[in-house]
C-alpha cells in the first residue's frame, strides 16, 4: 500500500484525491479551462460544471427517450411492437450494462457518452419508420442497439456523478443532475402534448418523432466537449482520484476482485433490480391503458416534472451537514420505505377494476381526458409515482457514492446497477407483451422496491461510514501509482504528496 503524506492534515480532513503521474499539469490556471469564463460560473474544469454538461447529454438522450416511452407504447399504436423493442433494448442493456464500467474504464467517459447517444437517435428513427412502414424488425434491432449504447452511456454517467463531487456535495450533485435530466423529459413531453392536442388517434405524430430524433443527435455532440477525468478539479481544490488503468484482461479481473472484496454490494442488487421495474406497469398499464393520447402526453410531462421535486427533496436531505453521513443514510432509507408504502398503497385504489379486458374494451371516447373531473385523482397518483422513482434512484446513487470516490470503482458500481436494473426491465416488458394481468404487475411493482430496501438495510444502516479513506478506496493496491495535487485556486496548502 502506498504511504500517504499530507501537508499538515490527513486525507480525510482535507479530502485529498489522486491523479496519475502522466497528469497533464500540476497547478491549475495554466489552461483556459481552469479559469472562470463567467464570474458566476465555476471553471470549465470544475467538477460541478462537468456534472452539468453530463446532465445536458442525458437531457438530450435518455431524457427525451423517457418522454417518448412515458407516452405509453412509445407513442405508437401497437403496444406489442413497443414492448418487443424494449425487451430487445433491456436484454442487451443488461448484458453490456453489467460490464459497462469495465468498458468505460478502458475507452473513457467521453467516448462512452458520445457512442451511447447514437443509440437513442437510431431508436427514435425506428419509431418514425414504423409510423410509415410498420417495420417491426427495425424497432427490435434499434432497441437492441440502444441497449448496447445505453450500457456505455450510463456507466459513464455513474462514474461522473459518484466520483466527481466531494463527499459533502454528492446529494446536491445528484439532485442537479436529476433535475436537468428530467427537465429533458419534461420538455420532451411538451413536444407530443402540443403536437397531439387535437389528435384523436392512438399514434403520436410524425413531427413528434422527428423532433426527438434531432434532439437526441445533439446529445452525442455535447459529450464531445467534456473534459477527460485527469483535467477535472473538485470544488475543494483536489483532483478526482484516478488509478492507472490496466489492459482489458486486468479490468475484467478487477470486476471479479471487487465482488469478492466487497460482498456487501450484493445486498444492493435487489434495489438495482427493482429501480426501473415499475416503469412498465406505470407507463403501459396505467398511462397507455386508461388515458387518451393528449392526456398521456400531459401525464408524461407531470411524471418527469415530479422527478425533479423528488430528487430535490431527497438530494438536499442527504447533504444536510448538521447530520453525519451515516445518519443521513438512515434518513434516506426511512424516507424511501415510508413513501413507497404510502404511494403504492394509494395506487391500489386506482388499480382495482383496471384489467386488460376492461382497458381493451374502452373506446377513445371512454378514455380519461385531462378536461374531465375524474382526471384529478389519477393525475396526483401519477405525479407521486414520479416523485418516488426519483427518490428511489437518487438514494441508490448516493449510497453507491458513499461507498467510493474512485472513478474506476464507481464505474463498476454503475455497471452493476444499470445491468441488473435492465435485466429486471426485460422481465417487466416481456410480462406486458405476454399480457400478464395488470394486478400481478402492480403487486410486483409495489413489493419489489419495498422488500429490496429491507434486504439492503444492513449495508445502509451499518456499512456506510462518515468518510471514505483514499488509501482504502482502490481496486488493486499493487498497481497503485498515484500522486495527490492540491489546487491553489481554492486557497489550500501546498500539494499533498503520495509516494509509492
Amino acid at each position: 500500500m502506498a504511504d500517504v503524506e499530507t501537508s499538515g492534515a490527513s486525507s480525510t480532513e482535507k479530502g485529498v484525491t489522486s491523479v496519475e503521474h502522466e497528469d497533464v499539469h500540476s497547478i491549475p490556471g495554466d489552461y483556459w479551462y481552469d479559469k472562470k469564463l463567467f464570474g458566476f460560473l465555476p471553471p470549465y474544469s470544475g467538477s460541478m460544471f462537468q456534472v452539468v454538461m453530463l446532465a445536458f447529454v442525458v437531457f438530450m438522450c435518455p431524457g427525451m427517450f423517457n418522454a417518448l416511452t412515458g407516452l405509453g407504447g412509445s407513442g405508437i399504436s401497437d403496444v406489442t411492437v413497443a414492448d418487443n423493442g424494449n425487451v430487445a433494448l433491456y436484454s442487451t442493456f443488461a448484458t453490456i450494462g453489467f460490464f459497462g464500467g469495465t468498458i468505460c474504464n478502458i475507452i473513457g467517459v467521453k467516448a462512452c457518452l458520445c457512442f451511447g447517444g447514437t443509440g437513442y437517435a437510431v431508436y427514435a428513427g425506428s419509431l418514425l419508420c414504423w409510423q410509415h412502414e410498420e417495420n417491426a424488425g427495425f424497432v427490435i434491432f434499434a432497441g437492441a442497439y440502444l441497449g448496447i449504447c445505453a450500457g456505455c452511456l450510463w456507466a459513464a454517467q455513474g462514474t461522473i456523478i459518484m466520483s466527481y463531487p466531494t463527499e459533502d456535495k454528492k446529494g446536491t450533485a445528484i439532485m442537479v443532475f436529476w433535475i436537468i435530466f428530467n427537465l429533458g423529459a419534461v420538455i420532451g413531453s411538451i413536444i407530443p402534448l402540443a403536437a397531439n392536442m387535437e389528435n384523436k388517434s392512438g399514434n403520436a405524430t410524425t413531427g413528434t418523432f422527428i423532433a426527438f430524433l434531432i434532439l437526441m443527435c445533439m446529445g452525442s455532440i455535447i459529450s464531445l466537449f467534456m473534459l477527460p477525468i485527469e483535467k477535472v478539479w473538485k470544488s475543494d481544490g483536489t483532483r478526482v482520484v484516478t488509478e492507472k488503468y490496466p489492459d482489458w484482461k486486468e479490468e475484467i479481473k478487477s470486476l471479479y476482485r471487487l465482488l469478492i472484496a466487497e460482498p456487501w454490494i450484493f445486498l444492493l442488487f435487489p434495489m438495482f433490480f427493482s429501480s426501473n421495474y415499475f416503469y412498465t406497469y406505470q407507463f403501459n398499464a396505467v398511462n397507455a391503458a386508461r388515458f387518451n393520447i393528449r392526456t398521456r402526453s400531459l401525464n408524461s410531462l407531470l411524471y418527469w416534472a415530479a422527478q425533479m421535486l423528488g430528487a430535490s427533496i431527497l438530494g438536499l436531505t442527504l447533504d444536510m451537514t448538521r447530520f453525519r453521513r451515516s445518519f443521513r443514510a438512515k434518513i434516506g432509507w426511512v424516507a424511501c420505505f415510508v413513501c413507497g408504502m404510502a404511494i403504492f398503497g394509494g395506487g391500489w385504489a386506482f388499480q382495482k377494476g383496471n384489467t386488460r379486458e376492461t382497458a381493451a374494451a374502452m373506446t377513445q371516447a371512454e378514455l380519461i381526458d385531462f378536461k374531465q373531473g375524474r382526471y384529478i385523482g389519477p393525475m396526483f397518483l401519477y405525479i407521486f409515482y414520479g416523485v418516488y422513482d426519483a427518490m428511489y434512484q437518487t438514494f441508490i446513487l448516493w449510497t453507491l457514492g458513499s461507498l467510493s470516490n474512485n472513478p474506476r470503482k464507481t464505474a463498476l458500481y454503475a455497471g452493476f446497477y444499470k445491468g441488473i436494473q435492465s435485466a429486471a426491465a426485460v422481465i417487466a416488458w416481456r410480462m406486458d407483451a405476454l399480457t400478464i394481468p395488470y394486478l400481478n404487475m402492480f403487486v410486483s411493482s409495489w413489493v419489489l422496491p419495498v422488500a429490496s430496501l429491507l434486504i439492503a438495510a444492513p449495508l445502509i444502516l451499518f456499512r456506510i461510514t462518515d468518510h471514505t479513506e483514499v488509501t482504502e478506496d482502490v481496486l488493486d493496491p499493487h498497481n497503485l501509482d498515484l500522486k495527490s495535487i492540491k489546487s491553489i485556486r481554492s486557497g489550500v496548502d501546498q500539494p499533498a504528496l503520495v509516494s509509492a
